[in-house]
This record gives structure tokens, C-alpha cells and sequence, in this order.
């Protein structure tokens, strides 16, 4: 069973309630005069990422994202950056009010930075951090370009990796404000990179089962407030172990994966031969 800490209450619950094997969130953008951000994208990930680890759990998911009335441009552009970090499709996408049956009866609300919780509605809500650029000056944090401008070109300029922005993200605690800098861009996607190609050896050596100790920790990182960070950390040790076998290493980052959506598979296959 998943728990999570309710922002309202302060106090942890488990999802989904009674013996449902049905997990419903409930994702709210905010509206502002700007428009939909860079800030907003968080919110659907941390959607998607807790549909996924309830899903490793054995739970089905539905997802409903809400969002302010946007022209079609930005909508179109809010789904390409989606995409883009690899965030799978809410099953519905729209202006919905809270009392419509879908949001009505959520477990989880997973409310945007600005966006603002109702007491009348039931579920555990949730507040996302925010996130923002690093001010490239050294002055004031910037608010995020708005979708009609690119969503991601701040962070993810064409050629760049956008994984590389939700391997950043979810190494911070769902709640934790983040600012995005250039170096830790640079370090994720280094490390992104180092750990595809590792993948990819480990790849062809035989397979190995995941260890027992290693599946015992990650279920209980996710199950505990979606502690994907310690996950991350998990698989940083799991690397550098040396009783842990090369075919072992390759099921415990395919298997993880499937939780942090980070194609680490990506390069099997297409390793180049050594030059003599």
C-alpha cells in the first residue's frame, strides 16, 4: 500500500482508500495571466510518477488533468512538452470543475505551484514545489517562459536531452522548490549518459535476479511519500557494489525504470566495438 502525506492534514494516508485496486489523481494546473509555464510542468510529473509506482505496486491508475482555459496553441504546446518528459497521457485533459465526478472522487490532488486546494473536496492534497531557472544574471529567479515560446527551451535547448530536466526534478523531494541551473542540468545529463551506456554492458552479461535487499528498499522508498530520490540514490550504490552481478544491475535499473521513466535502456543494443 502507497502512503502519502496529506498537505492539508499534515498526516500521512494510504491510496487508495478502503480495498480499491483503482488509484484516481486528480492534476491542477493554476491559472494566471501569463499563461501555462515552466512551473507547471511538475504537477503532471509527479502525477506520472506516482501512476507508475502504483502501478509496480499492482494498482491500475487513472489520471485527469485540469487546467485553465487555454488557447489551442498553448494546449498543444503544454502536450508536446509532456511528451517530451516522457509523461504518459492523462486519460482526460480539460477545464473541469472539482465537483465533477472524476475530480470529485479522487484519491490524490496534485496541486500546481499557485494552485489552490478546497476544502469541500475529498482526497489527500498535495502541494508541488516549484520549480524555476536560474537567474543567468544572478538576480531575481525567472518565472518561467510561457508555452507559446518553447516550454522547455529554457531548460531543454534543441539538441539536449529534455529526460535530462525530469531525472533533475525527481532527484528532490516532490515538495522541495527546485531551481533549475546549467550545472545541474549538465550533471543529470552526464549522468544520465553514464548510466545508459552502463546499462547497456551490464545488457549482455546473463541475467541475474534483482536482490532481494534492493527490491525490499525501493518498494519501500516508493510506498513512503513517493521517495523517489532515495530510489535514485539506491541505484547510484547498486552500481558500485560489487557483490551485486552486471546481469543483476541490468534488472534493477530496467526495473526502476519503469517508475522513473528515463528510457535508461535507450543505448542496448547499439554499443560501437572497441577500436584496436
Amino acid at each position: 500500500m502507497l502512503r502519502i502525506a496529506d498537505t492539508r492534514t499534515g498526516r500521512f494516508v494510504e491510496i487508495p482508500s478502503g480495498h480499491r485496486h483503482l488509484l484516481r489523481i486528480c492534476v491542477h494546473l493554476s491559472a494566471s495571466d501569463a499563461g501555462v509555464g515552466t512551473v507547471h510542468l511538475r504537477a503532471p510529473l509527479v502525477g506520472d510518477v506516482l501512476a507508475r509506482a502504483a502501478e509496480l505496486h499492482g494498482l491500475e491508475s487513472l489520471t485527469v488533468l485540469t487546467t485553465p482555459d487555454l488557447p489551442h496553441e498553448q494546449a498543444q504546446a503544454l502536450d508536446r512538452a509532456m511528451s517530451a518528459l516522457g509523461i504518459h497521457p492523462p486519460a482526460t485533459v480539460g477545464v473541469h470543475h472539482l465537483t465533477e465526478t472524476f475530480c470529485a472522487a479522487a484519491d490524490v490532488h496534485l496541486l500546481a505551484h499557485g494552485a489552490a486546494a478546497q476544502d469541500a473536496v475529498g482526497g489527500a492534497w498535495i502541494d508541488v514545489g516549484q520549480v524555476r531557472p536560474a537567474p543567468p544574471d544572478g538576480g531575481a529567479p525567472g518565472r518561467g517562459h510561457r508555452l507559446t515560446s518553447g516550454l522547455l527551451d529554457e531548460f531543454a535547448p534543441e539538441g539536449a536531452d529534455p529526460l535530462a530536466v525530469r531525472m533533475l526534478l525527481l532527484g528532490h523531494c516532490y515538495r522541495t522548490p527546485v531551481t533549475v541551473s546549467s550545472a545541474a542540468l549538465a550533471e543529470a545529463r552526464r549522468t544520465l549518459r553514464y548510466w545508459r551506456q552502463q546499462v547497456a554492458d551490464w545488457a549482455q552479461e546473463p541475467s541475474r535476479p534483482i536482490p532481494a535487499d534492493v527490491l525490499r528498499q525501493a518498494h519501500a522508498a516508493l510506498a513512503d511519500d513517493l521517495g523517489v530520490p532515495a530510489v535514485l540514490d539506491l541505484l547510484v550504490s547498486v552500481a558500485r557494489r560489487a557483490d551485486v552481478p552486471a546481469g543483476a544491475k541490468f534488472e534493477t535499473f530496467a526495473f526502476l525504470d519503469r517508475v522513473l521513466g528515463l528510457d535508461l535502456a535507450r543505448e542496448v543494443g547499439h554499443q560501437h566495438p572497441a577500436t584496436p
